[in-house]
C-alpha cells in the first residue's frame, strides 16, 4: 500500500471538517501540451444505479422521495439526494444531463443517451426483478438498445423537425465519449446465492469476458473513446454490512468488511487486465481505466463521523433496513407517512441510502478523477480521446 499512500501525498492536501473533506488538488501528472482537448459532442453511458439517470424509474416506477431533494428538489430517476458522477462528467464537458433511453417523457437525446438501469449486471441473471432486485436490462441488453438507438436515430432524424432536434447527429456516435460503470451487482449476486468469496472470484473472468464483448461491440459500431470506472469498495456499504454480518477480525479500522473489499479489488485487477487486452485488440480505441475504488475508499477512510452510516434510512446500526429502504412509507390513521427519511444535512455525508452515494460524495469523487490522477493511462477526462497514444507511451 506504500506507493498508494505516496500517490495521495503527491495529489492532495487535506482539511477535514466533520465528514466534509475540502481538497486542494495539485496539477495533474500528465500534461498534453501538443494535443487539443477533446470535443465530445455526446455521451453514451452503460451501467447500473451508480449512473442511472432515470432508466429503472421509467420502467418500474420512480425512485421515491426524498431521492432528488438536494439538487432537483424532486425525484429525478437517480438513487441519490442529487446528482451522480455521470452528471458531473456531462456538465464538465458542456453537455446536458443525460436522458435515460427508457424514459419516454421529456427526454432529449441530441447529445447522448443513458442506457444504465439500477440493478443492472454484466451477466444476465436467472431471476426476475421482483425475486432478486436485479434489473432485466443487463449489459448485453443495454448494448442491443444502443445499437438499435444508433440505427433508428439515423433513419428518424431524416423526418426533420423535432426528430432532427432530439436525436444525435450520425457523426456523434464515432466522436462521443462512451462511459461504463458496472460490475458491482455481479459481485453481490453471488453472495445472494450463498456463494463463498472464492466462488464469486471464480466467475469474475466470465463477467469480464462479457464486459469485453460489449466494448468490442461498441467499437464495431464506431465508438472510439471509452471511460471505464472500476467498482467501488463493496465492503463499506451498509446493505452489505447489514445483510452479511462479519466478525471483528474481518472488519477494517474504518468499519468496512475486508472480504467484500478484497473481492472488489480482485475484480478491479482483472478489469484492468481486460482493458489492457482490449487495447491490444482494438488499435484505434482510446480506453481509460478509472480507479474510483481508491477515491471512494479514501473518502470513507478520512471521515471522522458517519463514514459508513446511511443518511437516508430507517434504524439499525447503519441506519439501513433492507425492508424499509430510503423513502419507505407506512399508513398511519389513513395517511401515508415517510418512515425512512433523509438526515438533516446530506452535504456532510458520504453514503446516501446504504447502497449509493450522496451528491456531495459524487461531486468530490468526480473532482478527484477528472484530472487523470486515478486513471490508466494518467490522462484527464477532457483528453480521453487521446488515451491510445498515452497508453502506448505508458506501456513502453
Amino acid at each position: 500500500m506504500e506507493p498508494l499512500a505516496e500517490k495521495w501525498r503527491q495529489v492532495m492536501s487535506w482539511v477535514i471538517i466533520s465528514t466534509t473533506i475540502i481538497v486542494v488538488v495539485v496539477p495533474s501528472p500528465v500534461r498534453c501540451a501538443r494535443q487539443r482537448q477533446c470535443s465530445f459532442p455526446a455521451i453514451f453511458n452503460l451501467g447500473d444505479s451508480n449512473s442511472d439517470t432515470g432508466g429503472i424509474s421509467a420502467a418500474f416506477g420512480q425512485a421515491p422521495p426524498p431521492n432528488g431533494i438536494t439538487f432537483f428538489h424532486t425525484p429525478a430517476g437517480r438513487f441519490s439526494d442529487g446528482r451522480l458522477i455521470i452528471d458531473f462528467i456531462a456538465k464538465s464537458l458542456g453537455l446536458p444531463y443525460l436522458s435515460a433511453y427508457l424514459d419516454s417523457v421529456g427526454s432529449n437525446f441530441s447529445h447522448g443517451a443513458n442506457f444504465a438501469t439500477a440493478g443492472s449486471t454484466v451477466r444476465p441473471q436467472n431471476t426476475t426483478k421482483s425475486q432478486s432486485g436485479y434489473s432485466p436490462i443487463s449489459l448485453d441488453v443495454q448494448f442491443v438498445q444502443f445499437s438499435d438507438f444508433k440505427a433508428r436515430s439515423k433513419l428518424i432524424r431524416k423526418q426533420g423537425g423535432v426528430f432532427k432536434k432530439m436525436l444525435p447527429k450520425e457523426e456523434y456516435f464515432s466522436q462521443a465519449l462512451y462511459t461504463f460503470d458496472i460490475g458491482q451487482n455481479d459481485l453481490t449476486a453471488g453472495y445472494k446465492l450463498n456463494m463463498t468469496t472464492e466462488q464469486v472470484k471464480g466467475y469474475i473472468p466470465d463477467v469480464l469476458g462479457q464486459f469485453s464483448k460489449v466494448i468490442r461491440g461498441v467499437y464495431g459500431e464506431g465508438g472510439r473513446s471509452f471511460w471505464a470506472h472500476n467498482t467501488g469498495p463493496l465492503g463499506c456499504l451498509p446493505y452489505m454490512l447489514d445483510r452479511y454480518p462479519m466478525s471483528a477480525a474481518q472488519m477494517d479500522e474504518f468499519g468496512c468488511a475486508k472480504p467484500f473489499n478484497e473481492v472488489a479489488q480482485y475484480f478491479n485487477r482483472k478489469l484492468k487486465e481486460a482493458v489492457e487486452q482490449l487495447r491490444e485488440e482494438l488499435p484505434e480505441a482510446a480506453i481509460v481505466y478509472v480507479d474510483v475504488y481508491t477515491v471512494k475508499y479514501t473518502l470513507i477512510s478520512h471521515a471522522q463521523k458517519y463514514g459508513v452510516i446511511a443518511c437516508c434510512g430507517h434504524g439499525g446500526k447503519y441506519n439501513f433496513n433492507n425492508e424499509k429502504r430510503c423513502g419507505a412509507t407506512k399508513m398511519v390513521n389513513g395517511t401515508k407517512i415517510v418512515i425512512a427519511k433523509s438526515c438533516k444535512d446530506p452535504s456532510v455525508r458520504i453514503v446516501w441510502d446504504g447502497i449509493h452515494y450522496t451528491e456531495a460524495a459524487n461531486h468530490w469523487v468526480f473532482q478527484q478523477i477528472a484530472d487523470g490522477s486515478f486513471s490508466d493511462p494518467p490522462i484527464s477526462l477532457k483528453m480521453a480521446c487521446h488515451a491510445h497514444a498515452h497508453a502506448s507511451i505508458h506501456n513502453h
